[in-house]
């Protein structure tokens, strides 16, 4: 071989695990969960699919994986210069803008924590949880009452954001409010209440809908809290 040739032979750059998640959330995002697989970011890569295993062992460990990476957007401000009530409403408003970056993956964040044990789970996916306690305690709750608060606070933006996905446009373009949310197709005698609110159900806002959620999710929590101190 000679001096010419050899440098044109390189060796690929090593794979790293950031680029195979990076990769598969990109493939999610354009496709959807179920068309996830080895094969194809290998293929997306130009790599050996087998050599993907390193990064993760299994399907399960894959999608754990690209959750961590997702989480890894949430931005949770310190409690420095905010109180504990904006640093909610602003990591509310972070995990809305990361679910409509990422709507495939919304199920992903809702369903891979019930599916895989605390301690088993990427340390990514557990630093929000850290981060919303450590927010609390110092705000006053008891450890106990911050867990649960935490719960509440999660299920609600969980809850929020899948519904908000829902209410996506059947055709956004269509003027009539009835078309535009593909309710016409429902049954007149069956679901009359449902197809009377077709003008309220299009003028939803999600952003509107989050903060309003969020005033008597705070609000329930801050009189919880003056109760306990």
């Amino acid at each position: 071989m000679t001096a010419d040739t050899q440098r044109h032979v390189r060796r690929r750059p090593a794979l790293t695990r950031h680029e195979v998640l990076e990769t598969a959330l990109a493939l999610i995002d354009a496709d959807g969960v179920d068309a996830l697989s080895m094969r194809r970011i290998g293929k997306a890569l130009d790599r050996d699919p087998m050599r993907l295993y390193r990064f993760a062992s299994s399907k399960d460990a894959l999608l754990d994986g690209v959750v961590e990476l997702v989480l890894g957007e949430l931005y949770i401000p310190t409690a420095e210069g905010a109180g504990w009530e904006d640093v909610l409403r602003r990591a509310a408003r972070s995990f809305r803008e990361i679910a409509r970056a990422h709507p495939h993956v919304v199920p992903l964040l809702v369903t891979r924590p019930l599916a895989t044990p605390l301690a088993l789970r990427p340390l990514g996916t557990l630093r929000p949880l850290e981060q919303l306690l450590e927010l609390l305690i110092g705000a006053g709750f008891d450890p106990r009452s911050a867990l649960h608060a935490y719960r509440l606070y999660m299920g609600f933006l969980q809850g929020h954001v899948l519904n908000e996905l829902q209410e996506r446009m059947h055709d956004p373009d269509e003027t009539d409010d009835l078309l535009r949310l593909g309710l016409h197709r429902l049954p007149a005698r069956e679901f009359p209440r449902i197809r009377s609110l077709a003008a309220e159900l299009a003028a939803y806002d999600g952003l509107q809908e989050l903060d309003e959620g969020l005033d008597v999710v705070i609000g329930g929590l801050r009189r919880q809290l003056n109760a306990e101190t």
